[in-house]
């Protein structure tokens, strides 16, 4: 299997609860996430929804589809969600959300590997192409959920950069 490491920022002058609403509630996500075809709840999970499972539909800018499911593993209310994906692709998301006066940072950690064996074959040339088109994707989410808070989707802080620059090689597969 071939593995990927991202890190996502997103910055918006919006309450972080929110923000918080609108990435909970995935069910939602095709509403304002361009590339989200379907979202399928499949087990409701705990009063904070550890244990919850969904199923994601994702149509990307290159000619393919991936479905993989996501079980909800840890939440911390306003700030956290934490999740294991299982299917086409499997590994660890994780969205923190964080507040510094009327800006929200989100910030997306998606540690996965392909299990397409399509995939894995051509990864050794089609990595660039595959981290391009993440990044295609999660810049759709960021401006889509932008447009539904209406607000823009803000520059990141001198501390992003920082903190991307310094996992630089997490943009890049693994």
């Amino acid at each position: 299997m071939a593995g990927y490491e991202f890190i996502t920022i997103w910055r918006f002058k919006a309450p972080q609860e929110k923000i918080w609403d609108l990435i909970f509630h995935s069910e939602d996500w095709p509403e304002w996430w361009r590339g989200v075809e379907q979202v399928e709840e499949l087990k409701a999970g705990d009063a904070n929804h550890v244990g919850a499972r969904h199923r994601y539909t994702w149509k990307s800018k290159l000619p393919y589809r991936l479905i993989f499911e996501m079980e909800t593993t840890r939440v911390e209310p306003v700030s956290l969600i934490e999740g294991r994906a299982i299917g086409e692709l499997q590994g660890v998301g994780r969205w923190q959300l964080s507040t510094d006066g009327e800006t929200t940072t989100v910030r997306y950690d998606w540690k996965v590997e392909t299990t397409k064996a399509w995939m894995n074959v051509i990864a050794p040339l089609a990595r660039p192409f595959f981290s391009w088109n993440h990044n295609v994707v999660m810049g759709w989410g960021g401006e889509g959920l932008a447009k539904r808070l209406e607000v823009p989707l803000l520059t990141p802080s001198e501390n992003d950069q920082a903190d991307f620059l310094k996992n630089k090689t997490l943009q890049r597969p693994s």
